[in-house]
């Protein structure tokens, strides 16, 4: 099986400019990227459980594997929410699937919103983690547009072994992450 061109490039590249830049000793200092995380959250799965379905769906043929059901832990009255109610679809990439996707959303999804100048370089954690918001999973190529029942958007955490956000940002941004100037 052939070596994703993200993590190609994360092995001839990346690392070296890293520990050049960070002044690593060891190569295994240098951070990675462990996994990466897409959540779709759904209120109006309370109301239409066939949406949970449709989403579900969609999100397979993003991430190239199934999604996990998640449910409420708590129950709030105010949103008519109880616990233990399917709230939502998620999906944790690691490896192939994690580099395949990362690939297809930095030079695919990302450039193909509309006025698209870059995402924020503040989105970060404290630890090197980025996370950032999708408004619709239209952006990705797989999703056929006339299939789609509602326009619905995710969440993307890309966890990684970065110690700060700044060693994080780096990382990303040697990956080609388009982050806005």
């Amino acid at each position: 099986m052939a070596i994703p061109r993200l993590l190609e490039r994360h092995r001839n590249e990346v690392v070296p400019t890293m520990m050049k830049e960070f002044g690593y000793d060891n190569i295994m200092r240098a951070p990675r990227v462990v996994k990466v995380i897409l959540n779709i959250g759904m209120g109006e799965a309370l109301q239409n459980a066939k949406s949970l379905e449709a989403a579900a769906s969609d999100m397979a043929q993003i991430a190239g594997q199934k999604p996990v059901f998640t449910k409420a832990k708590k129950s709030i009255a105010a949103f008519k929410l109880r616990e233990g109610n399917t709230i939502g679809v998620t999906v944790t990439l690691r490896s192939e699937r994690m580099w395949s996707f990362l690939d297809r959303l930095m030079s695919v999804a990302l450039p193909r919103q509309r006025d698209f100048r870059g995402i924020s370089p503040d989105s970060f954690d404290g630890h090197g983690n980025y996370s950032l918001g999708l408004r619709e999973q239209l952006l990705f190529p797989e999703i056929q547009y006339d299939k789609v029942d509602k326009v619905r958007g995710m969440a993307v955490t890309v966890v990684t072994t970065a110690r700060t956000d700044e060693e994080g940002r780096r990382l990303l941004q040697l990956l080609g992450m388009p982050f806005r100037k």
